[in-house]
């Protein structure tokens, strides 16, 4: 059978052999794209860019301190130790609005393998060229910045609707777990890699800027390279139960995406699970984000202290996505999600709690953060695939995308309005605790199977 087969239309049409073969190739991009996730999005690119930035608006000065001139972009006034942020936040609020268009088109193409493939290799190039970002060329860096993350985005709401497609509704969860375990292990392979090479840039004979430009090359090419695995394991299908609407595809896309949203409140419980999923993700990445800044201002560790620790969660992340993989087997996604939303107030409890200078109980904290870190993203997924109509599963991961998106900097915002508040970063984390208590009470109410039923969707034996 070739790639170009679109006749079947599902787990359900494909023997057991072809499902677990295309699986196999699908978990791929998990670990393809975490190789950009982590090295050069979550670690090594801010820091870098703003680097640069400083040597644009102070030349010369010392990277380390501070520089009070600014930048100007379009006329606005902009510090550079804020530019980072505020291209990865323009960025996230970009995307919000392109994403459920990509969705929408998506599903009204045969191509959805090369969608993904296209999407990839443009975030990879751009990636890759992150290289050429040296001296005070920070305009560059921005603008590659801006095209890798919308690329990743593009190609993760495919990415997520083809779940829909190679995997029936009791393999999900697993199929789930077993992608972002394989993520999380190529983040942390590369991500080593590429430490080691930051910090023994010396005995190398780079400086440390070169080494975090060969760095940020290495991440576009692991996720370029290895994104080849599922384009040429995954087949093409063809577009089901498609809302008819008049016009060139584009206009077809944003009627459909229209159309989508209007009849939105006729899936209640899909409703009621992205709302959920704003709040708790929102937790989770937020507390993510802050860390760094939690464990070197609150509690005094050293960077190399705290390249460790994000050594460690991602290896053990590994492990309890396949933990909290079995879990939903057993006892259903929801009640886990809802059982790992417990475990994430208990991290910040006890990081309010954690004592200045104990790295020991710090890394005991990292790795509860790696158990349910994995587990909690996974087995969102999946659910909500289950509450997916059929035929219009990557308009509706847009959206899940999306919201993750565009809603993400309220766990930061309200971080740092506590800390400005109270001049201690202690309650700060501790206020994140209201984001699993809401995503909580929310998911409780949410009936999966009457969800399940309300999509269309065939019933898993446990949910």
């Amino acid at each position: 059978m070739t790639h170009s087969d679109v006749g079947q239309t599902g787990p359900d049409a494909v023997d057991p052999r072809q499902a677990t073969k295309e699986q196999r190739a699908w978990y791929f991009y998990d670990w393809a794209n975490s190789a950009y996730v982590t090295t050069t999005a979550t670690v090594l690119f801010a820091p870098y860019l703003t680097v640069v930035a400083k040597e644009a608006g102070c030349p010369g000065q010392d990277s380390d301190l501070s520089c009070s001139t600014n930048l100007h972009v379009l006329g606005i006034p902009i510090s550079p130790g804020s530019l980072a942020f505020y291209a990865v936040t323009f960025a996230t609020i970009l995307s919000a609005f392109v994403l459920p268009v990509v969705g929408a088109l998506a599903d009204r193409s045969a191509h959805q393998r090369r969608i993904l493939g296209g999407f990839a290799w443009v975030g990879a190039v751009a990636a890759s060229a992150m290289w050429f970002v040296q001296g005070d060329n920070w305009q560059l860096g921005v603008l590659l910045l801006l095209i890798a993350n919308l690329c990743l985005g593009g190609s993760l709401v495919v990415y997520d609707a083809i779940l829909c497609q190679i995997a029936g509704p009791d393999d999900r969860d697993r199929v789930s777990s077993r992608g972002w375990a394989l993520g999380y292990l190529g983040g942390f392979i590369l991500l080593a890699i590429n430490l080691a090479l930051v910090t023994a840039h010396d005995s190398l004979g780079l400086t440390k800027g070169e080494a975090v430009r060969w760095s940020l090359l290495t991440a576009g090419i692991w996720w370029g390279a290895f994104t080849l695995i599922p384009y040429f394991g995954l087949r093409d299908r063809a577009p089901l139960n498609v809302a008819p609407v008049e016009g060139s595809l584009v206009r077809e896309a944003f009627g459909q995406l229209g159309n989508t949203l209007r009849h939105l409140r006729g899936f209640p419980h899909t409703l009621k699970f992205l709302l959920a999923y704003l709040f708790f993700n929102d937790g989770i990445q937020t507390v993510i984000g802050v860390s760094s800044v939690y464990g070197a201002e609150q509690l005094g560790f050293s960077t190399n202290q705290l390249i460790e620790t994000i050594l460690l969660v991602q290896l053990v992340a590994f492990g309890g996505a396949l933990l909290f993989g079995r879990a939903a087997r057993r006892f259903g996604a929801r009640d886990v999600v809802l059982s790992s939303l417990v475990l994430w107030a208990g991290v910040v409890a006890i990081g309010f709690f954690l004592p200045r200078g104990q790295f020991g109980l710090w890394l005991g904290l990292a790795v509860l953060i790696g158990v349910v870190l994995g587990g909690s993203q996974a087995l969102s997924r999946s659910m909500y695939s289950q509450l997916v109509p059929r035929g219009r599963e990557a308009e509706y991961f847009s959206l899940y995308q999306a919201c993750e998106r565009g809603t993400s900097w309220f766990g930061t915002l309200l971080f740092g309005i506590v800390h400005q508040l109270t001049d201690s970063y202690r309650p700060a984390i501790l206020a994140l605790i209201v984001f699993f208590v809401l995503g909580g009470l929310i998911l409780r109410t949410v009936d999966v199977r009457q969800g399940i039923r309300d999509a269309g969707n065939v019933e898993p034996a446990i949910v």
